[in-house]
């Protein structure tokens, strides 16, 4: 009875996206940025909104996010109805459900790794000692035990993602979205975090919706959405395998 309730649980979606449309009013011209968008995500996946500049895959990971109201449509989340949520619903939403990865690592120059870490969970009033207890626990998750007490500025573009990655961990989410999370890192450096996202992600059963422009780093996700003119057109699965050299790339570092 336990395996089947399990089973059933895995089956309920987290994400639902149900006839999603985000229309803009150019002069008389309507500009649809998503035409009828549906899809849902389990709990536990790694997926990715892959497409073109224009596709519309910015602005539905911002639909997502609640950083933006559908012109029409639902969307579905840990069972809420966020497209209803006034502003102030959705910050507490943010708050307490998402981790936000950016392309950008958006850490504060002036802080070290472990206070832009501990930052967000300031603004839940968890005392300083816990919180920098707890950014101390994922900067060693995401490999910077070494690098705690960095600026930002003494740091590379790879390891200041990594910081990103812990700071979005920090606050426990449900969901995790990230935005080209790696577009201003090289070749080596964005495989590592990509794996390293990938295996972060499966050991803590969270869910991370990422969006990208490229079909490479698509690749590292369990499902591929295809965006092309506000429409997803394609769906792909696939299947990873945990390598050596993952695992080596990981002693590594």
């Amino acid at each position: 009875m336990e395996n089947s309730k399990a089973q059933s649980d895995k089956k309920i979606p987290i994400i639902q996206a149900k006839n999603l449309y985000k229309i803009y009013k150019v002069g008389n011209t309507k500009v649809y940025a998503l035409n009828g968008v549906d899809f849902s995500v389990h709990k536990g996946e790694f997926c990715a909104i892959v497409g073109p500049s224009g596709s519309g895959k910015s602005t539905l990971l911002n639909m997502l996010a609640g950083l933006e109201k559908p012109t029409k449509g639902q969307i579905v989340i840990t069972g809420k109805h966020i497209e209803k949520l006034t502003e102030n619903q959705l910050v507490s939403f943010r708050r307490e459900h998402v981790g936000f990865i950016f392309q950008s690592y958006n850490l504060l120059q002036t802080m070290n790794a472990v206070e832009n870490v501990a930052l967000p969970l300031s603004f839940r009033g968890i005392p300083r000692k816990i919180r920098n207890q707890r950014a101390k626990k994922y900067l060693k998750l995401v490999g910077l035990e070494q690098q705690m007490k960095h600026k930002a500025n003494e740091m590379s573009g790879g390891q200041q993602q990594r910081v990103g990655i812990a700071r979005a961990l920090a606050v426990n989410p449900q969901i995790i979205f990230a935005d080209e999370p790696t577009g201003n890192l090289d070749s080596k450096t964005t495989k590592e975090i990509l794996t390293l996202m990938r295996k972060i992600v499966r050991e803590q059963n969270q869910t991370l919706i990422m969006v990208t422009h490229d079909t490479y780093i698509a690749g590292f996700a369990d499902r591929q959405f295809h965006i092309v003119d506000g429409k997803i057109v394609k769906i792909e699965e696939q299947q990873h395998v945990e390598t050596e050299e993952d695992h080596g790339d990981e002693e590594e570092r």
